[in-house]
């Protein structure tokens, strides 16, 4: 972790959780590989909320969407947003999600909205690297 603006700005680092080690507790998912095919150059993780809401199939989902689909499209739209707003650091998106158990039943009944953010931040080692998040997994 790059630590010395941190020490200048509020004297010895105590304890730091890495990027790598919310990882590896599974706090963390890295989608670097299916977001390089979304056209991001850069590391790309989600948070466990974020998969669990968003890409995780939710029960009697399969044969109608997967997982690598979700999360592309969880990508794709967070690549979107962050091109819109290049000068910030954060970026709020929304993602529309169908109730396919539901809408089978009722047509008309619109997507549910969900208001994810796209951070761009830093990586272990102080290079750049994106979390896609709820505000509240901040």
């Amino acid at each position: 972790m790059h630590q010395p603006a941190i020490s200048a700005a509020f004297g010895p680092v105590i304890d730091a959780y890495t990027r790598t080690q919310a990882i590896e507790d599974g706090v963390l998912v890295d989608v670097s590989e299916t977001a390089r095919e979304a056209g991001f150059k850069i590391p790309v993780a989600v948070t466990r909320t974020l998969w669990t809401r968003l890409v995780a199939l939710p029960e009697g989902y399969r044969g109608f969407q997967d997982e690598r689909g979700r999360l592309w499209d969880v990508l794709w739209m967070a690549r979107h947003y962050a091109l819109r707003a290049s000068d910030r650091d954060r970026v709020r998106m929304c993602v529309l999600v169908r109730d396919i158990r539901k809408d089978l039943h009722d047509s008309n009944r619109p997507p549910r909205k969900h208001f994810p953010i796209v951070a761009i931040g830093a990586d272990d080692d102080g290079g750049p690297a994106i979390t896609v998040m709820f505000p509240e997994d901040d």
